[in-house]
């Protein structure tokens, strides 16, 4: 076994030492009875979160900078240092839990097809790249190539990295091995096997393959939800879920406090981003059967991404479980904040494009944040703000605390 240089105990118990200092600031318990408010139907005031960052752009910052050798606890490093970052810089209503989060010693199978791509690299310092996928699946396909997705947990490596972390972060911070959490959106994976236009073209020539395929990708995560609750390593203590905090009292009344390692006391995020341009009808009949299926396996569900959903409201509150709907950019926000079904938290996604402008329109990020304030307000919905997807801040990550400066005002001002 490895032993962890001198070196890298050092630069870890540093950092280990000033996210402590962060997480015992009162005002990540003020920020959790906030999260936990909106997550119960208790809304005080909207709540702010940022995620999906340039760090590219931000890592000439030199406390971003990562000093480990080891391999994996490099990767632990790299974590405390982006979460220090933000707490000093662009901290909206982020939380930093009094505890050292280490993965789980997890592998997945996957769907068993390989992917096939070609990838534009528009900046070489960025790990974003931009995709064009090959397809490797036709109607002449024999679908038994799509596998059951085959979760294994290697126990005992898992405990050699919690020995390992407890004696690195001795008497300077708990440690908290975490699990396994689900992404449920099928429709990622179908559009880069088939490639995007050729889902359109199926949907319409040949639904019953699509059905097909859609049935054989759900019954494959269906398995792999079920072997996760054999091994019963979920990820239940996971406080945030697609960007988003989820306290609440049912499932995560405190920091680390889960209600038990399988997925009926988590969360789990589904999406159709191709179904943009789909109508209403398309949703209800390719997505809507296998997500609810795929739904009712978890305790709570946070829905959408990237797509418009503000015409199919109607549709998706009939999701099992579903808490969280996403109102993208290409949402229309008036309607969406009218037609959402009160129970339900509206999850709004601020255009990120506004930080990536030759110069940031302050008055236009106030405007736009305002506005869905006002309309929440009218609407007697419950809000969040979520600034996620950001792939360019233009090498100035100072426009992102000037957006948590902005954000922050309006929502304080509710």
């Amino acid at each position: 076994m490895d032993v962890v240089s001198q070196n890298d105990r050092e630069v870890l118990r540093a950092l280990g030492r000033q996210y402590m200092e962060a997480a015992a600031e009162p005002r990540n318990t003020e920020t959790i009875k906030l999260w936990k408010a909106l997550n119960s139907g208790r809304m005080e005031r909207p709540m702010v979160n940022i995620d999906q960052l340039p760090h590219h752009e931000l890592e000439s910052d030199e406390s971003l900078m990562c000093r480990v050798t080891d391999p994996f606890w490099r990767g632990v490093e790299r974590g405390l240092r982006r979460k220090l970052y933000m707490w000093r810089h662009f901290p909206v209503d982020m939380v930093i839990e009094p505890f050292i989060r280490i993965p789980m010693a997890v592998s997945d199978s996957g769907y068993g097809v390989k992917d096939l791509e070609d990838v534009l690299v528009s900046d070489p310092k960025n790990d974003v790249v931009s995709h064009k996928y090959r397809p490797v699946i036709d109607e002449d396909t024999d679908l038994s190539i799509i596998t059951n997705r085959a979760f294994m947990h290697d126990d005992a490596e898992t405990n050699r990295r919690l020995t390992e972390g407890g004696d690195i972060f001795a008497g300077v911070a708990p440690i908290h091995a975490h699990g396994v959490s689900f992404h449920l959106g099928i429709w990622d994976e179908l559009t880069k096997w088939l490639g995007v236009e050729e889902c359109y073209i199926m949907i319409k020539d040949n639904p019953e393959f699509v059905h097909a395929l859609l049935r054989k990708l759900t019954d494959s995560l269906l398995a792999g939800i079920r072997r996760v609750n054999e091994l019963q390593i979920s990820d239940d203590a996971a406080n945030i879920c697609h960007c988003s905090y989820v306290y609440d009292d049912a499932f995560l009344p405190a920091p680390g406090e889960g209600k038990g390692a399988v997925t009926g006391n988590s969360w789990a995020f589904g999406l159709a981003q191709l179904f943009s341009v789909v109508s209403p009808e398309v949703t209800k009949e390719f997505e809507m059967p296998y997500i609810s299926e795929l739904a009712r396996e978890f305790g709570s569900i946070y829905y959408g991404c990237c797509e418009g959903l503000s015409d199919r409201l109607d549709i998706l509150k009939e999701i099992p479980n579903v808490r969280k709907i996403s109102c993208s950019p290409w949402s229309d926000k008036a309607q969406f904040a009218e037609r959402l079904a009160a129970p339900l938290i509206l999850s709004y996604k601020p255009n990120p494009a506004f930080l990536a402008t030759d110069v940031m329109d302050e008055g236009l990020i106030r405007r736009d944040l305002q506005e869905i304030s006002d309309l929440a307000k009218k609407h007697g919905k419950k809000l969040e703000i979520i600034l996620k997807d950001v792939s360019t801040v233009r090498y100035q990550p100072e426009r992102l605390t000037r957006w948590n400066q902005i954000a922050m005002e309006v929502v304080k001002a509710w």
